[in-house]
């Protein structure tokens, strides 16, 4: 259930201290778990200045700053994490009753997935399509695991698959399927690396060769630096693009090599388009949790979808040699 939608059902009044309205106190919950005004009114699909006089009109009811606005965002005070810690559980207690509410007059309300980009359009939405046909709507969200976990705690999503371990209150996490990653190029540039190299040559090697990453911060190539290699990865990535698909499009093109997701890659590495620089005898992971608001599954689609995916995750080939 949306923002907007609860709102609709039940009015706020017209604020002060004997009044203070509800929407301000999910709109401070959405700052404080995205750490940004932009963010939160992203999230609650309202405008940035409208998060903004929420925030004030609570601070004055309560007479204390919640929130020190920093370069990097909006950072929570003393009082502010406080108050995020007595109200969490009680705001998604009532955003799931007033879901309750509203699902008595609107059975077909859509679900509402939120997954990385790249597993959703690989995995979860193949494995949900029989459900769709049936007759559930489904609106999807895409995105990064932060931003959808922040997403689901505030009500926006029903059903989040982030690569991070949620670990608030209100929120539960089942572990789903894993990844496996490889370090991949093309076999032109595979052919121009000297083979037989010690570990450390062959990264001092591959600094001559464009690295391509999902992120600057290099998140996952990191991962598989400090894993199999135990140093910190190559710092200055050639080509940055959001999208694991697009970095295994330019990987077969010759622009470089990465760290992928084998289950992304693996037409590409059967076919000979790419082949992988090692084989270590413990490939890196990553899990993938399956997240819900504790006690939302009354909703029999809801329960549905979520079953499925559980089920559906374990069977899902996430390596190349699945």
């Amino acid at each position: 259930m949306d923002y907007a939608e609860r709102r609709a059902a039940f009015p706020a009044g017209n604020g002060g201290p004997d009044d203070m309205q509800l929407g301000w106190l999910q709109t401070f919950i959405a700052v404080y778990h995205t750490g940004s005004f932009t963010k939160a009114a992203r999230l609650l699909g309202i405008t940035q200045p409208a998060v903004t006089q929420h925030i004030r009109g609570l601070e004055a009811d309560l007479g204390k700053p919640l929130f020190d606005r920093t370069p990097q965002g909006a950072e929570p005070t003393v009082e502010g994490k406080a108050l995020a810690h007595d109200i969490e559980t009680p705001i998604t207690q009532i955003n799931a009753a007033v879901d309750r509410y509203l699902d008595q007059t609107s059975s077909n309300r859509p679900v509402h997935i939120g997954g990385p980009a790249e597993l959703v359009t690989a995995r979860v939405l193949p494995s949900i399509s029989p459900l769709i046909a049936s007759g559930i709507d489904v609106r999807i969200s895409l995105g990064e695991s932060p931003e959808l976990l922040a997403a689901l705690k505030n009500g926006q999503l029903d059903i989040a698959i982030s690569t991070i371990q949620p670990r608030c209150r209100g929120v539960e996490g089942l572990p789903l399927t894993d990844e496996e990653f490889a370090l991949v190029a093309s076999p032109r540039i595979a052919d121009s690396l000297p083979a037989g190299l010690a570990a450390a040559d062959f990264t001092r090697a591959l600094e001559k060769v464009p690295l391509i990453a999902y992120a600057d911060t290099v998140p996952i190539i990191r991962r598989y630096w400090r894993t199999v290699f135990e140093i910190p990865p190559p710092a200055h990535p050639a080509v940055v693009v959001p999208d694991l698909r697009a970095v295994v499009a330019a990987v077969v093109a010759d622009a470089g090599f990465s760290v992928v997701p084998t289950y992304l890659c693996a037409r590409e590495l059967t076919g000979g388009q790419l082949v992988t620089l090692l084989d270590p005898e413990v490939p890196p992971i990553n899990t993938f949790y399956l997240a819900t608001r504790s006690g939302s599954q009354y909703d029999a689609r809801l329960s549905r979808l979520y079953d499925l995916l559980a089920e559906e995750g374990r069977q899902w080939k996430m390596t190349a040699q699945e």
